[in-house]
C-alpha cells in the first residue's frame, strides 16, 4: 500500500509539473542555438562555433529537437533523430537529452520523454533508442524504470 501511495503522489507530481511546463518542437539551427549552455552541461568541451557546424551537418538529415519550457525558460532539451536501419526498423534516436542541472529529478525529463514516445508513434517507428555514458548511472536508473533495456554496446575509436 505504501508504494501505491508514492505512486499517486508521483502522478499528482507529474500532472502538477505538465501544468507549468510547456514541451515545443524547436525548429531552425538559430532557435537549436539557444540552447547552448543546456547542451554544454552534457557536453561540457563543445564550442558555440562546433554546435553550430554540427547543426547545420545534421539537420538536413532528419535531425529535430524539442525543449521543455518554464514560461520562457528552457529547463531541458533533446534531440532527435528519425530514420531506418536494419536492426531496429523505422526508429526515433533521443541525442543529447538534457535537463537543466537544478530541474533534475522532478519529473520534467518524463514529461519530455512522453512527448518523444508520441512522436514515434506519430511517425510509426517501431523503435525508440538512445547511448547514454557509461558513467551515466541516474540516466540509465531512468531509462530502465521507462522501458528501456540495454541491448548492446556501442563503440568508438576517435579519429
Amino acid at each position: 500500500m505504501g508504494g501505491r501511495r508514492y505512486y499517486n503522489k508521483y502522478i499528482s507530481y507529474i500532472c502538477s509539473m505538465e501544468q507549468r511546463v510547456s514541451i515545443r518542437k524547436v525548429t531552425g539551427i538559430e532557435a537549436m542555438l539557444e540552447h547552448y549552455e543546456l547542451i554544454t552541461q552534457l557536453t561540457p568541451t563543445l564550442t558555440l562555433v562546433a554546435y553550430e557546424s554540427m547543426l547545420e551537418q545534421m539537420t538536413p538529415h532528419n535531425y529535430y529537437q524539442v525543449a521543455a519550457y518554464e514560461g520562457d525558460v528552457c529547463i531541458a532539451v533533446s534531440g532527435y533523430w528519425i530514420g531506418t536501419k536494419i536492426y531496429s526498423g523505422k526508429y526515433l534516436e533521443i541525442d543529447n537529452f538534457v535537463v537543466a542541472e537544478q530541474h533534475r529529478s522532478k519529473g520534467i525529463g518524463k514529461i519530455l520523454l512522453d512527448w518523444l514516445t508520441e512522436e514515434a508513434n506519430a511517425h510509426n517507428c517501431e523503435t525508440i533508442m538512445l547511448d547514454a555514458y557509461v558513467e551515466n548511472f541516474k540516466a540509465h536508473h531512468f531509462y530502465y524504470r521507462e522501458g528501456f533495456i540495454a541491448r548492446g554496446f556501442h563503440y568508438l575509436k576517435k579519429m
